[in-house]
């Protein structure tokens, strides 16, 4: 279910160059930039703006998504940079990791309670699952106006038809990329033809280390798999390794997983622990850095805002790690807010 946040209409566009855009015709919307949001990416996230990003802000408007200014941030998990919010509340943001790893692209997430979902990888992969998905149901060509150049390189209409695949779920994952919410799909259905034995490939696929880095989400779901067909022990494996991933990408509430991992509040006691003074000492004398100890500190935070979904009361403290381990533009970004 989509978190819809209840400040969600102060978290609509009300200044700048993005509220002017939104009272304007849609006919201009096939050829607005979104400077603000560009800018932005550059200045106050401090890093390269997905290439593609005018042409995905034009669809989501185009699919009546309300445009969001970048900095409307009060209330959202820190790392996301809001594009949008449908009608039924649902945000729609980038997420900018804290430290990821060269070349890794901002992956395109919704915004939720307790964290966030990942939609797809980059801004191209979601920009080509949105067409292809508009193309299968014979949607309005207003899309693939506002995709422009982008909806050129990536997808051409008509190709889905051409393909002679049936199932979009499988010209997604053959020919646009793996997604979370299609491979759980695939998951469900296979239980739902009796083919317990497939699922079960299906769920540990989806843990690949390499399809969803830093994301909990593939962790969780086959625990719950293994525990559907009673395999509770390695369900009770899985719940615990996901709880080694950020808890915001769980996909989930925090609690639903310990259950799963058969942890009461071990963890949210051992973070806690954690981020004593004595605690940080006790790692200074392993040999731990200063500065991973507070890069570690900065993620138990977010770990633990996520339990609640309370994130604005942490911010100044997350950003004083970011800025003890030299990631002062992170410490900026966290901070920012219109």
């Amino acid at each position: 279910m989509a978190f819809s946040s209840p400040r969600a209409t102060s978290l609509l566009l009300g200044h700048g160059r993005c509220a002017r855009f939104l009272c304007s015709s849609s006919s201009s919307s096939s050829s607005y930039s979104f400077p603000e949001h560009i800018s932005f990416i550059k200045e106050v996230a401090a890093t390269q703006p997905p290439q593609h990003l005018s042409q995905l802000l034009r669809i989501l408007n185009a699919r009546d998504e309300s445009i969001l200014s970048p900095g409307a941030k009060q209330g959202l998990m820190p790392l996301a940079i809001p594009l949008s919010q449908s009608n039924s509340g649902a945000v729609t943001a980038l997420l900018r990791w804290p430290t990821a790893p060269t070349g890794m692209e901002m992956p395109v997430v919704e915004v939720r309670k307790h964290g966030v979902w990942l939609l797809a990888k980059n801004v191209d992969q979601f920009i080509h699952r949105i067409l292809v998905e508009e193309d299968a149901n014979n949607g309005i060509d207003e899309l693939f106006h506002a995709a422009s150049d982008a909806g050129e390189k990536l997808y051409r209409k008509g190709d889905f038809s051409k393909s002679q695949i049936m199932d979009v779920d499988v010209y997604l994952l053959r020919k646009v990329g793996l997604f979370p919410d299609v491979l759980e799909r695939k998951v469900v259905q296979h239980f739902e033809n009796g083919d317990h034995v497939s699922a079960l490939v299906t769920g540990e696929f989806y843990t690949r280390k390499n399809h969803f880095p830093g994301f909990a989400r593939p962790f969780v779901f086959n625990a719950e798999v293994l525990l559907k067909v009673g395999r509770n022990v390695e369900a009770k494996d899985a719940a615990r390794g996901a709880l080694k991933s950020p808890w915001w990408t769980l996909g989930c509430k925090y609690h639903e997983v310990a259950c799963i991992a058969e942890w009461k509040d071990e963890q949210i006691e051992y973070r806690t622990e954690k981020m004593t003074e004595e605690g940080k000492r006790e790692d200074l004398n392993k040999g731990k850095p200063a500065f991973q100890i507070a890069l570690d500190e900065a993620a138990f935070l977010l770990d633990l805002a996520s339990v609640e979904g309370t994130w604005d009361s942490t911010l100044e403290r997350i950003a004083e790690c970011y800025k003890e381990a030299g990631l002062h533009d992170m410490a900026r970004f966290v901070q920012y807010k219109d």
